[in-house]
């Protein structure tokens, strides 16, 4: 039996992955790029896409969207394949001077939100209204569709 003199190394053995040894390190650059991200939509009061709101009633859906500085000519409501699509493009200038200073924004941007529609809803008599910022669809229940429980049998 031999006894081996313990090592004298000078540098700890790479035992390790290169990624294991700079983990920690990559974690921190992605905590610090995630709260630098979560701070630039502070900067601004500006949201493209607008809020969408859909409530089943007895009588059919409601649909709100919430387009505030939106003209009524920059929207556009279509349906397709069952399949109801609000688009448009917000246009927002503002100019501000006061005393010594003077700030000047323009933001554009183009949005779409979609939605399906039930085959129980009656696709050709959807109404649109728009009053202060607010689009309100109304698409009536056809009668049509109705739910239905299917028993389920046994394979064998």
């Amino acid at each position: 039996m031999s006894a081996q003199p313990p090592s004298k190394q000078f540098a700890p053995p790479v035992a390790r992955s290169a990624g294991a040894v700079f983990a920690p390190i990559q974690r921190e650059f992605d905590r610090l790029f995630d709260q630098l991200g979560a701070g630039w939509s502070n900067l601004t009061d500006f949201n493209v896409t607008p809020r969408m709101d859909v409530r089943d009633t007895a009588d059919g859906l409601e649909i709100t969207v919430e387009v505030p500085g939106v003209a009524q000519d920059d929207l556009k409501v279509t349906i397709e394949d069952n399949v109801l699509t609000v688009s448009g493009e917000k246009k927002s200038e503002t100019e501000k001077t006061e005393k010594d200073y003077r700030v000047s924004e323009r933001v554009y941007g183009a949005f779409s939100r979609s939605v399906s529609l039930p085959s129980s809803v009656d696709a050709d008599k959807v109404a649109a209204t728009m009053d202060n910022g607010v689009l309100k669809l109304v698409a009536p229940k056809n009668g049509k569709a109705e739910a239905k429980t299917i028993s389920i049998k046994s394979a064998k």
